[in-house]
């Protein structure tokens, strides 16, 4: 398998029209979670890293208490791919 391809701009602008709740900041795509508590929040990131896993495509990530930021890039094609918004609809899909 070989490296993923960097998308060019107008591709990466009519997918991420595509992707609810996403935003495109600082050549990556990104989304804030809230949940009511630190476990509902663990158990979502929990969930997400399962998908990444079988993906073998790992998000950026942080959480604090009810909330997880999760940044997704390409850092090896040096920006966003396929397998980025792939994995962005997957975990949108986890969120409900």
């Amino acid at each position: 398998m070989g490296q993923p391809k960097k998308l060019s701009v107008d591709e990466i602008r009519t997918r991420s029209a595509q992707l609810p709740g996403w935003q495109l900041i600082d050549d990556k795509l990104r989304r804030e979670f809230r949940f009511d508590d630190f476990v509902r929040a663990f158990g979502f990131m929990s969930a997400v890293a399962l998908v990444a896993e079988r993906m073998d495509h790992h998000p950026d990530w942080s959480n604090v208490y009810g909330r997880v930021i999760i940044e997704l890039s390409t850092h090896d094609a040096g920006g966003l791919t396929d397998n980025d918004f792939r994995l962005a609809a997957a975990i949108s899909a986890l969120d409900g």
